[in-house]
């Protein structure tokens, strides 16, 4: 099999000339796969809810020597998402590579002490989110014939994860649509996979991995014994969005350490 494709020739997982969008990409996963994609060759767009966080990852993306945009979005918001859209192909006249992966989990608790209010917001954003980016850049995407959706969904969406059932009900449903999505896109060249991290060190896990009884029965159940960091889950994505995985649709790609394996 030829090593080269449509990238003239740079490699498979060059990114070169193409556009990347990521949302969530204030910190954490989101803002690591957003340097990483730079790092490819990529000129990124990254949005949040948060406007320093934003601005912060894109002028980390101007600093690897590529082109950012930052914008503010409420991905549970279609008006927000829609401008978001016109607004990277005012800047770059494309959009190739859509990384869903602004995700919230606020609670840690048994289901039924799950307030309602919660429950909606994790759907909204989790769930809603992901529908909406997808919704808005499908079209760009089949007049380009072309394209790449990753989905960042979780291990929680795979196997159950304790105290967190709205959550994991949000991930799996994540990675439902995935593979929907990838059947139904496919004759468009267009292909969607999930990237599914497990517990990784960021603002959503601190504190219960920080937890005394609850961090240590997490580290029991990862077979390598240790939680990732942001950085290790970003070339999976680049993996994803290159044309090294130009045969892959549809997949929940695991980067967990083992979790899912007990």
């Amino acid at each position: 099999m030829s090593q080269e494709r449509d990238n003239g020739g740079a490699g498979v997982f060059d990114l070169s000339g193409k556009v990347a969008v990521v949302s969530g990409a204030g910190r954490g996963i989101g803002k690591a796969i957003a340097l990483a994609l730079a790092s490819a060759g990529a000129d990124v767009a990254v949005f949040s809810r948060t406007e320093e966080q934003f601005r912060a990852t894109a002028s980390d993306i101007e600093a690897l020597g590529r082109k950012a945009l930052g914008i503010r979005v409420d991905v549970s918001k279609a008006v927000d998402v829609q401008h978001m859209v016109d607004a990277v192909l005012k800047e770059f006249g494309r959009l190739d590579i859509m990384v869903n992966n602004a995700g919230l989990n606020p609670i840690y608790c048994r289901l039924e002490r799950v307030e309602e209010d919660d429950y909606d917001l994790i759907m909204d954003v989790n769930v809603k989110g992901v529908y909406l980016c997808s919704k808005h850049v499908i079209p760009v995407m089949k007049e380009a014939g072309k394209g790449c959706i990753i989905n960042v969904a979780s291990a929680a969406g795979l196997v159950a994860l304790y105290k967190c059932a709205p959550y994991s009900a949000s991930k799996g449903a994540v990675v439902q649509l995935t593979r929907t999505m990838a059947v139904e896109l496919a004759p468009w060249g267009i292909r969607v996979n999930a990237l599914c991290p497990g517990f990784a060190t960021t603002d959503m896990t601190d504190e219960l991995l920080e937890h005394p009884r609850e961090g240590e029965r997490i580290l029991s159940h990862i077979p390598m014994g240790r939680v990732a960091e942001p950085e290790e889950m970003a070339p999976a994505a680049v993996f994803l969005a290159s044309d090294a995985a130009s045969y892959m649709t549809g997949a929940a790609l695991c980067v967990d350490g083992g979790w899912t394996c007990w």
